[in-house]
């Protein structure tokens, strides 16, 4: 593995992130709203879901008594 003075390792740092496109404000809070929005919908059908395979396992369970 080659070895490189670590200021010279700071300056490419530096140079690569220069070269990076940062997201706009609006981007970032469309992106965010997206994310909660997509999170929520995810949890209401896992839920969902989970309380109707409960209800099914509790009607199975209890149809031999």
């Amino acid at each position: 593995m080659a070895r490189t003075n670590p200021f010279k390792f700071l300056e490419q740092v530096r140079s690569e992130t220069s070269k990076v496109t940062w997201p706009t404000r609006r981007e970032t809070m469309i992106s965010t709203v997206m994310v909660f929005i997509m999170v929520t919908f995810a949890a209401a059908f896992f839920f969902i879901a989970d309380q109707a395979l409960g209800y099914a396992v509790g009607l199975i369970m209890n149809a031999g008594v």
